[in-house]
């Protein structure tokens, strides 16, 4: 557990934040020029008034929608997918072609939603590969409160924006960033670098209870102004405080937004009953989301199963700290809805296939048995739909459902690790990496085409951050 903040002291509202709103609209498909791996067949990209796109002959289709394919990942052969406005307007075979769509051949490819993380750290890209010798509290001690104290809005800008696009580039088009900062000036420059990548986000605000005033501020001030941010209340449940927790509900309720805890991610936590904390406080239900909850006894899975209570599982992360492993395929037969979550610094990349892959092998490692809840077809849905539904967004995201949101990938399995064809569906899973995330659409927005970001000078994001963490060491 880290130490609980004091409070405060809050900076007015810079002038800049008037732009706020305009800077998830950045990365548009205008003046594009992708590379012949997503081959452009228009004469030019559509006009901003009538954005349409159409990805025309992917090889396979997974739509997470069996309504509309086959078997429970929806997967349709030879199909379309029609995007208008930043929603999915139809998939299907042959589709006709609007006369202001913009043509994207797709053959050879795949095409599926985006992934959705359900728990990050961005800032935490500043100490990737540190404290590798460390269990949760010893990086806590030696990686994250050091140099979470030196931060900068200059600093934060850089390293959120970094491992965002990080995120992007993996085919991440949703996530969710807890975070523990609580500097007014820090907290705008990490929402406007999020806006900035074009990424759909949650922003969960961790206040310095009872700081009601500050949690509001953030919500009306920044994140509501970007199209594409939403709003959460995070927590660390724990007796000691329990009021804070309290509190921390309380605002939730107040503001209608999800509450984010960390849960039971080490033994020693225990100690601190933060499910019953969180029973005694009323906040057991949809409405709650626990991270980690690997020590969970029986009796607690059957309280969040019963409750409805969503559920991040972080399993590269929680190996990476010998934490331990997610009673995944328990909470999976019991019905709770799980997620999967990248989880910052200790995750050390993006690459959600091996998430994916991580979920499946750990389950089966300590099982020993191969029919183990999760197969490939539910982590595919738990990296997509089911994070959605984690989120209370699956009205919105996680389907290639006619009318919901344009967030989706392409995938290119022509490529060393992934050739030759054999089952595509495990391929994704246990083949794929992020340089086979060929296109990257988030509200019909082409954030990445032809396996590059669109728009982004990547070798000076890199060289900002790399200059931003040397200026904190230095510090130190």
């Amino acid at each position: 557990m880290q130490k609980l903040p004091t409070s405060p002291s809050v900076p007015s509202r810079r002038d800049l934040l008037a732009g706020l709103g305009l800077a998830a609209a950045t990365p548009l498909l205008l003046g594009v020029t992708p590379s012949p791996a997503l081959r452009d067949r228009s004469s030019r990209p559509p006009a901003p008034g009538g954005r349409t796109a159409l990805l025309r002959g992917a090889s396979l289709v997974l739509t997470m929608d069996p309504a509309i394919g086959t078997g429970p990942l929806g997967a349709v052969a030879n199909a379309d997918v029609l995007m208008r406005n930043g929603t999915i307007a139809a998939v299907g075979t042959a589709l006709r072609t609007p006369p202001d769509a913009w043509v994207l051949e797709a053959s050879g490819k795949l095409v599926m939603p985006g992934f959705v993380d359900t728990h990050n750290h961005l800032w935490q890209a500043v100490i990737r590969g540190g404290c590798t010798d460390r269990d949760l509290f010893g990086w806590f001690q030696g990686c994250t409160d050091p140099q979470r104290g030196r931060l900068t809005p200059a600093a934060v800008h850089s390293f959120v924006r970094l491992a965002a696009l990080d995120a992007v580039q993996s085919g991440v088009t949703t996530l969710v960033d807890w975070v523990d900062i609580f500097s007014y000036d820090l907290i705008e420059s990490y929402v406007r670098a999020l806006a900035d990548t074009g990424v759909r986000f949650t922003y969960a605000m961790f206040p310095p209870a009872p700081d009601a005033v500050l949690v509001r501020k953030v919500k009306k001030e920044l994140v509501d102004p970007v199209p594409l941010g939403s709003f959460q209340v995070a927590t660390h449940a724990a007796r000691a405080v329990q009021d804070h927790n309290r509190a921390h509900w309380a605002v939730a309720q107040d503001l209608g937004v999800m509450l984010n805890s960390h849960v039971l991610e080490r033994p020693e936590q225990r100690a601190d009953d933060p499910i019953g904390v969180l029973t005694d406080i009323g906040a057991l239900g949809p409405r709650l989301l626990i991270n980690h909850a690997i020590h969970l006894t029986d009796a607690e899975i059957a309280a969040v199963a019963e409750h409805d209570v969503r559920a991040a599982h972080c399993p590269l992360s929680n190996m990476r700290l010998a934490s331990g492993i997610m009673r995944l395929s328990e909470l999976g037969r019991r019905g709770v809805k799980v997620g999967l979550g990248l989880d910052g610094g200790t995750n050390d990349s993006s690459d959600f296939h091996a998430l994916m892959k991580t979920a499946i092998g750990l389950q089966r490692a300590s099982t020993t048995e191969v029919e183990v809840f999760p197969q490939v077809t539910d982590v595919l849905r738990m990296a997509t739909l089911g994070g959605a539904e984690v989120l209370g967004l699956a009205d919105r995201v996680g389907s290639l459902t006619p009318g919901k949101q344009a967030d989706l990938v392409v995938i290119d399995p022509a490529a060393l690790n992934f050739a030759p064809r054999f089952d595509w569906v495990g391929q994704i899973v246990f083949n794929g990496r992020p340089e086979n995330i060929d296109a990257v659409f988030v509200d019909g927005r082409a954030l990445k085409l032809g396996g590059r970001l669109v728009d982004v000078d990547t070798e000076r994001v890199v060289r900002e951050a790399e200059a931003a963490a040397t200026r904190l060491r230095a510090a130190g």
